[in-house]
């Protein structure tokens, strides 16, 4: 039996097409049979060690890369508002440093990706400012209990500062230089980078993947 389609998508909340994407391959039925590997990263990190400028700071870009967030978003029915949230970009070390150290602590990746989800939502479809520790964690301690969250505070300066490092490094081991990268290996097993939610539908022919002839799928490549 053929190996299942595998994707790893490195995650800042920070980025709202990393946003779009994580959305995609967490709820379009395009992506039902990948394993998908969602791994935080400090953008941030990552742009300073490709010296790579966010699109925000490019004179004219600027303008062009807020009406593509809005073109995406919307062709996908994806919950963002139009405008940015305020202070964008937000600085979200702190918040990417506690879900890596989570990631640790369980084992797995499931209660990282459900507080990803709920996360990711007051973020971009509410400006819910989710950076901020004294928003933050009460949504983290509610997710997890007292007892875990005490667990994961205590992980944060040490083991989630350096996991989250550690990642943003193998980002950029693999050629990331901006955020949304997937790496992706298809059923014969060969693996192919891909950024960008306009190479989606690229990454999908790779992995042999069945798209949709009609809908917002249609108009991706």
């Amino acid at each position: 039996m053929p190996a299942s389609p595998k994707i790893t998508l490195y995650v800042d909340l920070v980025s709202p097409f990393g946003y779009v994407a994580y959305h995609l391959l967490r709820n379009d039925p395009v992506f039902k049979s990948c394993e998908v590997t969602y791994i935080p990263i400090f953008l941030g990190g990552l742009m300073k060690a490709c010296g790579n400028t966010a699109p925000i700071n490019i004179t004219n870009k600027n303008f062009w890369i807020d009406r593509e967030r809005r073109l995406w978003a919307n062709m996908f029915n994806i919950p963002m508002k139009d405008d940015i949230p305020a202070g964008f970009p937000i600085m979200t070390l702190n918040l990417m440093r506690h879900l890596a150290a989570l990631r640790d602590l369980d084992g797995n990746q499931t209660r990282m990706v459900e507080l990803i989800d709920v996360l990711s939502n007051e973020l971009w479809a509410k400006h819910t400012e989710i950076h901020k520790p004294e928003v933050f964690q009460p949504i983290l301690q509610r997710a997890l209990g007292a007892t875990d969250y005490a667990k994961l505070v205590e992980a944060v300066p040490t083991k989630g500062k350096s996991l989250l490092m550690a990642n943003t490094d193998k980002a950029f081991a693999d050629q990331a230089f901006g955020l949304p990268w997937l790496v992706c290996t298809n059923a014969k097993g060969e693996t192919q980078t891909f950024w960008g939610v306009d190479h989606l539908g690229v990454a999908a022919s790779f992995m042999g993947l069945e798209k949709p002839s009609a809908g917002p799928w249609k108009s991706v490549l």
